[in-house]
């Protein structure tokens, strides 16, 4: 039995990834249990219909890998628009954000976690699923991070389905303080374990999910479900000293920020953050962020551009840096094997799937995402992200996995505490806890540069495990979420409040 080190976004995550663990799991195993019980408890944040990516380094040191799960665009054979409405909301500093059936895309998480498992996994399926099944069968209370949005969005977003307003609310309308119960989603979760992710593609699941959505004005059908394929890819590389990191590849626009921000501090900071590293620091992201708005965001083929954009970054730095909802889990394992997972649900839609206790995503109401519009792209295309979850192979035999959620910021968040990890010589935890800078609308009139005073979930939430030369395991939680890690050494855990 392997040792394994988790980090996720809550305890009950946490405890789900030990609990597979000491069941004979791997890394693998881990991460995608606690990933599972995340799509369960951080309501608003992630649920079952949800995209996602996976980047596996896989144990015998060989080059990583993608498997990519995020969200196709649905539609095929029907008329686009209508459906939604926008709302405008003053979380992350003012975000308007469109909602509703017609703002729901093509899951495709639980096809990649499947895929991930069936090429990496140890455990039986249903035992990954189990833990999340015991979750929502139990009920549980909302985190501080769903708290947190839901603060901002519970009438807005949450309050138009009267399921959704039910499960969030107490009678009087105000967020609810008591257990989060729906009578449907064990049962939707029981399906999973026993027919895996063909339940939401073909099965009873896809079915009542698309003829909800359907019936109220959505484009999501039984075909965009059917069709519906993870995709794996070799990761996109990039090394930092004698660190290869493998990151997210297009078309998610997440990994291509992380590897040219990382190319561009180019090896920063040398110590400890000073002054010069941190101006350094919002000069390499006004420079990606600014690229990215202008032309990554809008290009008709990605790979090509990111292609060209890296190796103009790699050929001539000073050229580039003088132009112009979401969990995460990390785990990695005594056998060198790590594994990172994003996955969101966007800002939700706000609905409840008939007959499933499934909340909706609405990926295609994130407007950022999409440039091109609502219904601007032709069905079964992948959507943009900004997720980026990274793993990491060190010359003398160290593994490491981390990533974040943040919308925009997820980027940023990875490379400050992967530069301070990395070339700055701090611990693990403390290069996670080390307050951050965000440029927010890069190279615009109106850019802003965002430095953190107060820890809060705007600036990310880190989850990163590492497994050091000698064997010793190390993970790390941002206190920024209600981050919990664990260390599993043979038959008896640790639970280590810090590390």
């Amino acid at each position: 039995m392997a040792d394994v080190a988790i980090a996720a976004p809550n305890e009950a995550a946490a405890d789900a990834g030990e609990q597979i663990a000491r069941a004979g799991g791997n890394a693998i195993d881990a991460a995608l249990a606690a990933t599972l019980v995340t799509m369960v408890n951080e309501v608003g944040l992630v649920s079952v219909s949800s995209g996602g990516f996976i980047t596996v380094q896989p144990p015998d040191g060989s080059a990583p890998q993608t498997v990519d799960g995020w969200m196709d665009m649905p539609g095929r054979g029907r008329p686009a628009g209508g459906g939604t409405w926008d709302v405008a909301t003053e979380y992350g500093g003012g975000v308007s954000i469109t909602i509703g059936p017609g703002s729901v895309a093509t899951h495709g998480s639980l096809a990649a976690f499947q895929e991930t498992h069936r090429r990496w996994g140890m455990l039986p399926w249903r035992e990954l699923v189990a833990p999340s099944i015991d979750v929502a069968r139990r009920g549980f209370r909302l985190s501080s991070a769903s708290r947190y949005y839901l603060g901002y969005v519970h009438d807005e977003i949450f309050g138009w389905d009267d399921e959704s307003r039910a499960a969030v609310h107490d009678d009087d309308g105000t967020l609810g303080t008591g257990l989060v119960v729906l009578p449907d989603l064990a049962g939707s979760l029981e399906l999973i374990a026993d027919e895996g992710a063909a339940a939401l593609h073909t099965g009873d699941l896809a079915r009542l999910i698309s003829a909800d959505v359907l019936a109220r004005g959505g484009i999501l059908g039984p075909g965009d479900l059917a069709d519906y394929r993870p995709v794996v890819r070799p990761s996109l590389v990039t090394t930092v000293g004698d660190w290869t990191l493998g990151t997210n590849p297009p078309p998610s626009v997440g990994g291509v920020c992380v590897a040219a921000m990382l190319r561009l501090l180019d090896g920063r900071p040398y110590g400890q953050w000073d002054d010069a590293d941190v101006e350094h620091l919002v000069r390499a992201q006004r420079a990606v962020l600014g690229h990215r708005l202008t032309v990554l965001d809008h290009t008709d083929d990605l790979e090509r551009d990111a292609a060209a954009y890296l190796e103009l970054v790699d050929r001539d730095h000073l050229a580039v840096l003088e132009s112009g909802s979401t969990a995460h889990v990390s785990a990695t394992d005594s056998d060198g094997g790590a594994c990172a997972v994003t996955v969101s649900s966007g800002y939700s839609s706000g609905m409840i799937a008939k007959g499933t206790g499934i909340w909706l995503n609405n990926c295609l109401g994130e407007q950022e995402l999409n440039p091109t519009g609502l219904h601007g792209l032709p069905p079964g295309t992948r959507l943009l992200s900004n997720m980026a979850p990274t793993v990491g192979h060190h010359t003398d035999g160290s593994a490491l996995a981390i990533g974040s959620p943040g919308a925009d910021r997820i980027a940023t968040a990875i490379v400050q505490a992967l530069a301070g990890f990395v070339s700055g010589g701090l611990g693990l935890q403390d290069a996670i806890n080390h307050p951050r800078t965000h440029v927010h609308r890069a190279g615009r009139p109106d850019e802003v540069i965002k430095t953190e005073t107060d820890l809060t979930m705007y600036y990310g939430g880190v989850g990163a495990t590492l497994r050091r030369q000698d064997g010793r395991l190390v993970a790390a939680a941002d206190p920024r979420r209600d981050g919990a890690v664990r260390l599993v050494h043979g038959p008896t855990p640790e639970r280590p409040g810090a590390v």
